[in-house]
């Protein structure tokens, strides 16, 4: 992704408005989450707001722009002991993060199929933009919904866990998870494994092509 800053600037500036703008929903939705099932902490932390600056981590998002995806915005916080469903609380309100990118994505493909049956020239930056939102929201969701911590799918696979007998898994998870997917992460890129390109990756293009975007 650097490299388009140097050949195609205003392609890079597209990119990195359209990240910004999915991570930012997306923290806004967990933040919403948290607040409607009775937790005002995100509410207090600043984060109940489509600002981006509260929700963007400069060195996360600095990693997104090295790495060309991999990155993460400010975790929102929450006091699960304050949510009305002490079970299924902390899964909705990290499902609420996923839930908002697919919203989004379905959002931007409708305005990009208007944009190009109405517009006399679609072949432009905006164009641009509006396939990027729809491809990097798709990508934003599928990769949150992996159940390793400290994604999101990790919070639903917790709750499905509750009993006590399952305790010992849910530790070596939260306590090991996040060395797994950086680890994940680096074999994918060093090694070309293919776990998140040819897997994820043919996921995602598979829920893109179901919005209409080629």
């Amino acid at each position: 992704m650097l490299d388009l800053l140097f050949v195609q600037p205003m392609l890079f500036v597209a990119v990195l408005a359209a990240i910004m703008v999915a991570l930012t929903v997306h923290e806004f939705f967990h933040a919403g989450a948290a607040t409607l099932l009775g937790d005002s902490t995100p509410k207090i932390a600043g984060r109940l707001t489509l600002n981006p600056i509260p929700h963007i981590d400069p060195m996360g998002l600095l990693l997104i722009i090295v790495t060309g995806g991999f990155g993460w915005a400010k975790p929102t916080p929450f006091n699960p002991y304050n949510l009305r469903n002490q079970r299924w609380g902390p899964t909705f309100v990290a499902l609420g993060g996923p839930f908002s990118n697919l919203l989004m994505a379905i959002l931007f493909s409708v305005i990009l199929r208007f944009w190009l049956t109405t517009s006399p020239s679609p072949e432009n930056l905006l164009t641009g933009f509006l396939v990027l939102s729809v491809t990097i929201n798709t990508a934003l969701m599928v990769f949150n919904l992996i159940p390793i911590p400290p994604l999101d799918g990790s919070k639903l696979l917790f709750s499905i866990l509750s009993a006590p007998k399952y305790d010992r898994l849910r530790l070596n998870l939260e306590t090991r998870g996040p060395i797994i997917l950086l680890g994940l992460i680096a074999a994918d890129m060093f090694l070309n494994l293919g776990i998140f390109s040819v897997i994820l990756g043919g996921v995602v293009r598979g829920i893109v092509r179901l919005l209409g975007v080629v």
